[in-house]
């Protein structure tokens, strides 16, 4: 899915970076690129995450809450999958908002969202696991695409303000 998606992400990027070229906004390519990466590459795994069991709405909800129990069971795929959940989202999250351009913002960041994703998958009993796990791979994966996206924070330059985080004002007329 994200591969056939590949075609139509790079057009809205395009089309993003016209748009705000055309507007006079700073860093237009960048922000486009961050903006349209952190969807392409986080909405196909929660797609996934968030697809039902065999018995949903009929199994009892399912959480396991010791740290590094489930790690055994879940094998390399499961652990890998974990890792990429969030990664997009880390890697991109700080050169589209200057405020996330930190190390413990970005766990933060994909540790809330990995949390919000376990308690969905409980509250709407998917016939999932709820794992501490999964939210402990999905921060560490987030983390670790943040810490490789580094060289391109605030613009890949010193010194750079907010001022990409806003966007420009439109021109009347």
């Amino acid at each position: 899915m994200t591969l056939v998606a590949l075609p139509l992400s790079a057009l809205v990027v395009c089309a993003l970076t016209w748009w705000r070229r055309r507007h006079g906004v700073d860093g237009a390519a960048r922000l486009s690129s961050a903006e349209v990466g952190m969807v392409h590459g986080t909405v196909p795994f929660l797609w996934l995450t968030m697809m039902p069991g065999a018995g949903v709405g009929v199994a009892p909800a399912r959480v396991s809450l010791v740290p590094l129990r489930d790690l055994g069971t879940m094998g390399t795929l499961g652990i890998v999958g974990n890792l990429l959940a969030f990664a997009s989202l880390g890697f991109f999250a700080p050169m589209r908002f200057t405020a996330l351009a930190s190390a413990p913002r970005i766990l933060a960041l994909g540790a809330g969202c990995s949390v919000l994703v376990e308690v969905s998958q409980s509250a709407f009993r998917l016939d999932r696991v709820s794992s501490v796990d999964d939210v402990l791979l999905n921060a560490a994966g987030a983390l670790l695409a943040g810490l490789a996206s580094r060289p391109w924070w605030r613009g890949g330059t010193r010194g750079a303000t907010a001022e990409a985080d806003r966007p420009a004002p439109v021109a009347a007329g």
